[in-house]
Formats: structure tokens, C-alpha cells, sequence
């Protein structure tokens, strides 16, 4: 059953001199899907992001421009603004801790705190960061470098205000202990949890003296000092809910925050600055402080100096907004750190999206246009009682299955889960072949069957997959003839098998996701003849020769070279020289990474006329069904490969063979014949990965 009380969610407020990137991108995202799942499920949900506009890099940077502090920040606002707007960002409010009224609710905590001589002033000797604006301690620093960014530290002695933390040390660790899901994913709370237990907590500097910054907010009980750039920033989460909501309920209906989103670079600002500054302030703690991983590119850090930083805006440029929310989602777990490439987002979006759930309602549709008139048709007696029956229970099952996903902020996990429905229903189809069943009168019944069935799961994939792809969900749904407003909370039947989906009249349209092409210079070669060539960019350097295409007829690669002699001789020639073996061009895990391998299902199989290597397969991949044409003739009767799960190249371009296109390549091992079939003797779905 959904929940009804309110949701809090929160990102990071991101530094407004940054340039949005990935990693921007990746924590709002997952936010709003948590937002829009939950305000489908009927509960009040506030989604808060913005800016952190203060600080000495800040001033830094305006100076360097020439202009005001204000004016600068007014400057940068815009490119995260605009870009959340593109990305679909559903937030309630933007902060900006240049808001008056957050300075204010800021000036007020430091009053509360230092009239509880919980704030006190000292002097200070440490090696201060410019860049993370923060001083570390003698031990903290390596050969000059700061611990976090490894930009060069620099030794400052000043009067500065300090924040009792160290006397919450004990306290935090018990609450840490009694509430597992605290800091999540269970490795930060570990690492947090160690690093409390091993070493003792000192007090926080949450002051800097106007002579060395003045961009920041005034200390209300000395007006000499700006306030730490941190404890300035980390009230926002608080200061939102008094000013910002408008029309919302404020404050004590969304305190605690149900989930602060956060990089796992700053998670110790969270779990313990926060955490200490709310027990002096008598709050309650946040229920969840969820520390994701970060991304890197083609195994790389992003930096500028590599110019690798993946820019967001390119990305909905190329491949569409929904796909690249789909992308980072479903890469990896999240939590987890995880790797970007351009053909890793293509892979997903043609093997998951176009392949997936695109291919799953162009199909349905076009076989609703052909048998039903358009119109999706009731439910008629069973075409495959045991697959159905599969099909309604993992239906049936699903909405409760996300729900404790979208608990657990196991997005990947929802997404594998969804996409196991989609498999299903294309098995589904493949097996109860309405194309077939078209052509019997008699069979009439069961195509209705089936073709209602494949409505009914659509209908329910555009409910469940409406947060990760709202844009195209809507679309779906359209198509579909399913008309709901998905800008309010769903009716319990929208989560429903047994919805019905009858005589609604369909819209064909554009598919969802088109496929994406990759050009040669961006991929790997294969040719299909009996060995591999495997070439990146072949045809932009200088004096190489292209990878040819593929040949139509494959010519067999012989087991050893042999000579045959003009004339014939009593006297035996001298032996050839045997050439030195040529070791095979390595390449690099980038390029294999760009080879596709699936599980396919053989469904059918017949020799090529006029050859006796050859065999027509039909080969099912679970999301799709492929024609590939092996030169197995040899070894394989057709009949002995029908139902066996083999392996295939499923990102290989489609070739004819003798006249024949085939859209794949099936994995085989031998020289000059075939000796065996790669084969998977595990019950595995079709397209399933082979890694």
C-alpha cells in the first residue's frame, strides 16, 4: 500500500561557479525520480535544489571579472536553472543562499548557538585550502598538497569562532548505531562510523575574518566575521522550508528531511557537520544521508585540464533527455562509482529503450492497426495459459516490487525489473506469433488474447517507468490511448494487471526511440569472415588501409599454408620457410567493451539453399527477434539447434550472405572448421549480457 505522509528530498546545493557536468546531473536526477514517484503515489513532496553563491572562490572569480560578488553569482545562476528545465527537473523550489531571507534564518541559528555558549572564539594555526575553503590539521597534509583536491596548502594563524562539534562526538555515534539506515549506502556509514570511533572530533571553525573575505554572511554578534562557507550552506535545507514553499504547508511537515542526496565527496559535511549543528539546535536529524558514487570517463577522472567532463546539455542534445536520464539510472547501482562512455549510452539506449520497450509497443500497435481495426480488443480465452499466467504474476507483482526499490534507492534494480516484464511480453509474442493466429479464423479468440495482453503491460509500463522517462511515458501512453494526468497522485487501479485497456483506439506514431548509428570511425570493425579485424579510426590515419566490407560469400581461412609446385621433380624442393607466428594486434578494453555479446534463443533454423556451410537462423533475444546467418552447416543438423541458447554479436552491422541479411554473428570455436558452438547450459533469459 502507498504511503500518504509528506516527502522531503533534497540535492546538494551545487557551487555556482561550477560548470553543470555528470555528476550535476546524476544526483538531481535521481532526486526527481524519487519526487515524481512518490507524488504519483499520493504523497505531499517537497524537492528541493539551488546554489551556493558564497565563499572566497566566489569572490575570487568576480574580482578576476571585474565585477560585484552578487552580479557574478547572478550570472552563473542561469546555466543550472536552464538546465534542470531541459532535463525535466520537477523541483518545488531553487535556493540561493544569497536569498535575504536565508541569510537571515542563518544569522538567527549562529544567535541561538552562540547564546548557548556553544560558539566560542580562539586562535588558530592550520594549513588552509583555498579551493575547498577548509583547514587541515599537520597530519591531514601530504607534501603541501590538501588531502581532498591536492591543490597546494597554505599556513594561516587567525582569530577565529569555533562550534562546539567535538562535544557531540558520543552522541552521533549512538545515533549512527540505533539508526542503520542513517547513512546509506551501508560502506559510507561504515566509513563514517570508523572514523568517529578511531579518532576524536574537534571543533568546527565556522567563521572567516572579513579581512581575508568579505563575501559572506555577517556573524550577528560580530560584524567583523562572515560565516563559514559550510554553516552557511548546510541551513539551507532548513531555511527552504520557512520562506520557500509558498502555498506549502512549511517546516514542521517536512522536517525531518526523508532523503538528503548527496556525492560521497562531501559526505562527511553531512554526517557530521550537519548532524552536530541540528543537535545543538534541538532538530531532528534527517532519516537518510544517501552518498552516491562518482563518474568517471573511459576509466578516467573528469577534469578540464583532460577536457573530458561530460556536459549534460550535449548529451539531450545527442541521444534525447530520456534516454540519458534512463542511462545514468540503469548503468550502475547507485551508490556505486561508475564509468561514462558514448558507447556504453548507446548500447543502452538501443539494446534497452529502442530494442527494449520501443520494439515492444511498434509491434503491439501495428498488429492492433493490422487484426483489431485500431481498436485494442477485450480479453478472449487463453493463447498460452503457462507464459500468461507468468506474464499477470510478474505484472501483479511489480508496483509492490519498485516500492521497496524506491525505498532502498535501488534504481537499477527497478529498471532490471521492468525490463524483465518487457522481455516477457516479447517472448510472449514471439511464441504466440498473432500473425500466425491472424490467419485462422478459428484463432480469432486467442489473438484478441494476446494483443490485449500486450496492451495491458504497456498501459502498466508507462504508469511504472513515467519517473525515470516522464516525456516519453506520456507519449507511450498517448500512443496507447491511454489518456491519464500524470501531474497528479494515480488511482490505485493505474498500478493494476487487471486495468482494463479494451476498446481503446490507438495512436501510432514516431517510435519512442529511434535507434542510434555509430560510424565506423567511432567503433569497432568486425568483418565476418572466419577470423576478426578489429580497427579503430582505420581510415583517418595516414597510409591504413579500411577494414573492407563484408564479403557476400565468407572464404574459409586455411589450417596451414601450403605450395603447390609447377612441374613435378625427382628431386624433392627445398622445404618453404616457415613464417614466424604473427602475434594478434592487441586492443585495448575500450574497444572490446564496444563488442555487444547477448544470449539468443534459437528459434528456428534451415540450410541455406546452394550451400552446404550455411544455416539460416531466427534467433530470439528476448526484447527482439533477429535472422543470422552462420557457416555452421557442416558440423549442425537445423533441427539440433532449435532451442538451444547460444552466443551472439549483437551490435554487428547487418551483411548479406548470399543474398541473405544477416543481423548478427554467432560465436563458434575452430580453425579452419567448426568443432563447437558457444553455448549456455544455465537457464538464461534471451538477451542477457554475456560479460
Amino acid at each position: 500500500m502507498a504511503e500518504t505522509n509528506p516527502f522531503y528530498i533534497t540535492t546538494p546545493i551545487y557551487y555556482v561557479n561550477d560548470v553543470p557536468h555528470i555528476g550535476h546531473a546524476y544526483t538531481t536526477i535521481a532526486a526527481d525520480v524519487l519526487a515524481r514517484y512518490w507524488r504519483l503515489r499520493g504523497r505531499e513532496v517537497f524537492f528541493l535544489t539551488g546554489l551556493d553563491e558564497h565563499g572566497q572562490k566566489v569572490q575570487q572569480a568576480a574580482a578576476k571579472a571585474g565585477i560585484d560578488p552578487q552580479a557574478h553569482c547572478d550570472k552563473l545562476a542561469p546555466q543550472f536553472q536552464t538546465l534542470w528545465q531541459r532535463l525535466n527537473i520537477s523541483n518545488d523550489a531553487f535556493i540561493r543562499t544569497t536569498d535575504l531571507e536565508h541569510k537571515a534564518i542563518v544569522q538567527r541559528y549562529l544567535q541561538e548557538l552562540y547564546d548557548k555558549h556553544l560558539i566560542y572564539q580562539d586562535s588558530y594555526t592550520g594549513w588552509y585550502c583555498t579551493f575547498d575553503e577548509r583547514f587541515w590539521t599537520e597530519k591531514d597534509v601530504e607534501s603541501g598538497l590538501c588531502p581532498d583536491c591536492k591543490r597546494p596548502v597554505e599556513q594561516l594563524s587567525e582569530h577565529n569562532y569555533f562550534f562546539k562539534m567535538g562535544q557531540y562526538q558520543d552522541r552521533l555515534i549512538e545515533h549512527i548505531k540505533a539508526h542503520p539506515d542513517f547513512i546509506r549506502p551501508e560502506s559510507r556509514r561504515n566509513e563514517v562510523l570508523g572514523f568517529l570511533q578511531t579518532q576524536k572530533l574537534g571543533d568546527l571553525s565556522i567563521s572567516r575574518p572579513k579581512s581575508r573575505l568579505s563575501w559572506g554572511i555577517e556573524l550577528p554578534f560580530d560584524n567583523n566575521y562572515v560565516t563559514y562557507v559550510w554553516f552557511d550552506a548546510l541551513v539551507n535545507y532548513m531555511s527552504a522550508l520557512e520562506y520557500l514553499p509558498r502555498e506549502k504547508p512549511t517546516g514542521n511537515q517536512f522536517w525531518p528531511t526523508n532523503v538528503h542526496l548527496v556525492g560521497k565527496d562531501i559526505l562527511t559535511t553531512h554526517a557530521v557537520y550537519w548532524s552536530t549543528m541540528l543537535m545543538a539546535l534541538n532538530l531532528p536529524l534527517p532519516e537518510t544521508i544517501f552518498a552516491h558514487g562518482w563518474w568517471t570517463v573511459d576509466g578516467e577522472k573528469m577534469s578540464k585540464s583532460r577536457g573530458n567532463v561530460v556536459d549534460p546539455n550535449k548529451m539531450v542534445e545527442s541521444y534525447g533527455v530520456d534516454a540519458f536520464r534512463y542511462f545514468l539510472l540503469r548503468e550502475v547501482p547507485f551508490g556505486q562509482d561508475g564509468d561514462f562512455s558514448q558507447s556504453a549510452v548507446v548500447t543502452s539506449l538501443n539494446s534497452d529503450l529502442a530494442n527494449g520497450i520501443g520494439n515492444l509497443l511498434s509491434r503491439t500497435l501495428t498488429m492492433i492497426e493490422r487484426f483489431a481495426d485500431g481498436n485494442i480488443p477485450a480479453n478472449g480465452p487463453p493463447a498460452l495459459p503457462e507464459l500468461e499466467e507468468k506474464i499477470a504474476r510478474a505484472a501483479t507483482q511489480l508496483p509492490a516490487t519498485l516500492e521497496r526499490g524506491f525505498h532502498a534507492l535501488t534504481f537499477r534494480d527497478n529498471l532490471q525489473a521492468i525490463g524483465e516484464l518487457v522481455s516477457l511480453c516479447d517472448e510472449y509474442i514471439d511464441k504466440a506469433a498473432p500473425w500466425k493466429l491472424a490467419k485462422n479464423p478459428e484463432d480469432a479468440p486467442k489473438l484478441k488474447t494476446v494483443l490485449n495482453h500486450s496492451a495491458r503491460a504497456l498501459r502498466l509500463l508507462a504508469v511504472l517507468l513515467h519517473p525515470f522517462m516522464p516525456q516519453t511515458m506520456e507519449q507511450l501512453a498517448r500512443q496507447l490511448g491511454y489518456h491519464v494526468d500524470f501531474s497528479k497522485a494515480l488511482p490505485a487501479s493505474a498500478y493494476e494487471w487487471d486495468s482494463p485497456v479494451s476498446d481503446l483506439p490507438i495512436t501510432k506514431s514516431a517510435p519512442l526511440f529511434p535507434r542510434i548509428e555509430i560510424t565506423a570511425s567511432d567503433t569497432v570493425r568486425i568483418d565476418l569472415k572466419e577470423h576478426v579485424k578489429i580497427e579503430k579510426n582505420a581510415s583517418s590515419k595516414k597510409g591504413a588501409t579500411p577494414v573492407s566490407d563484408t564479403s557476400a560469400t565468407p572464404q574459409p581461412v586455411p589450417a596451414a599454408a601450403t605450395t603447390t609446385p609447377a612441374t613435378t621433380s625427382a628431386t624433392p624442393a627445398a622445404p618453404a620457410a616457415v613464417p614466424a607466428p604473427v602475434a594478434p594486434p592487441q586492443i585495448t578494453i575500450d574497444d572490446f567493451m564496444k563488442i555487444q555479446l547477448k544470449t539468443a534463443k534459437v528459434i528456428s533454423a534451415e540450410r541455406v539453399p546452394k550451400s552446404e556451410k550455411l544455416l539460416k537462423l531466427q534467433v530470439s533475444l528476448g526484447t527482439e527477434q533477429r535472422q543470422i546467418v552462420a557457416g555452421i552447416g557442416k558440423k549442425y543438423d537445423p533441427d539440433a539447434l532449435v532451442g538451444k541458447t547460444i552466443v551472439i554479436v549483437a551490435n554487428l552491422k547487418p551483411a548479406k550472405l548470399m543474398g541473405i541479411e544477416s543481423q548478427g554473428m554467432v560465436l563458434a570455436a575452430g580453425d579452419a572448421d567448426v568443432r563447437g558452438l558457444l553455448t549456455i547450459q544455465e537457464e538464461v533469459d534471451p538477451g542477457t549480457k554475456v560479460k
